[in-house]
């Protein structure tokens, strides 16, 4: 079984893309997007995606943020958020479930410039950690999406000049360690431990892709004892259409 994540930023852009072509080509049993940017009565979807089943998640904002899963398989349940009110008005969480695991695709609040929304940002990360703890009492969690965090100095080009840059502050990086300590693992980094130069997210300036100054932030995690069941790993950074790529695992 093939998963796919991919943070689109603005699913009507990357429409126009070549994103049928991506989902002829990969042929992803289920495609998780974040920072969709539309209500799914807005979207014209390609024909390539015309056998899967498809739950949104849409912020109250026009516009802004919003989750999206395309399935070939119709889930068991379906839940819209993380039922905090307070966070769920954003558009950034969507869990399904299925006979043998639950899949949450989330959108991580961005911390934003000089760490203005930091506090926001950890009580965020606190309730999502709890939330895949308790799915996770049930079933083996697949978490995947734009966690919004390069978790070590591997997982970034420039670490020494973004101590306190959103997405690599300490407390950031402490607080996804902590919702890794709660039970799951990095997938990634599980197939990949020592892999440099592998990122998910590039800056638009300075020609930052090109050059490969990029950041891993977008993850593919499961409960512990499910790593077993991940055959693969990997980063798609060959595919554009966003300043994100997609990341994928290969279950057997």
């Amino acid at each position: 079984m093939r998963l796919l994540s991919w943070n689109v930023n603005g699913i009507r852009a990357v429409i126009g893309k070549g994103f049928g072509d991506f989902v002829a080509a990969e042929n992803p049993d289920i495609l998780c997007l974040q920072e969709t940017k539309a209500r799914p009565e807005q979207v014209q979807l390609p024909l390539e995606l015309a056998g899967y089943h498809d739950f949104w998640n849409s912020a109250e904002k026009p516009g802004y943020s919003g989750v999206a899963v395309f399935t070939r398989e119709k889930p068991l349940d379906v839940k819209i958020g993380l039922g905090v009110d307070r966070h769920d008005r954003e558009g950034r969480v969507l869990t399904l479930e299925y006979a043998d695991f639950i899949l949450v695709n989330v959108y991580t609040p961005n911390a934003q410039d000089e760490l203005r929304r930091l506090d926001y940002r950890l009580d965020w990360d606190e309730a999502f950690r709890e939330h895949l703890v308790r799915e996770a009492s049930r079933k083996p969690v697949i978490f995947c999406g734009d966690l919004n965090v390069a978790h070590h100095e591997i997982d970034l080009a420039r670490p020494n000049d973004n101590r306190r840059s959103p997405g690599f502050s300490d407390e950031e990086r402490q607080s996804f360690g902590k919702l890794l300590d709660a039970g799951f693992r990095d997938t990634f980094r599980h197939h990949h431990p020592e892999k440099t130069a592998a990122y998910s997210w590039w800056s638009y300036r300075a020609g930052a892709r090109e050059r490969n100054v990029g950041w891993r932030i977008d993850y593919f995690g499961v409960s512990d004892p499910f790593i077993n069941n991940v055959t693969s790993a990997d980063i798609l950074p060959h595919v554009h259409g966003s300043d994100h790529c997609p990341v994928g695992i290969t279950l057997g």
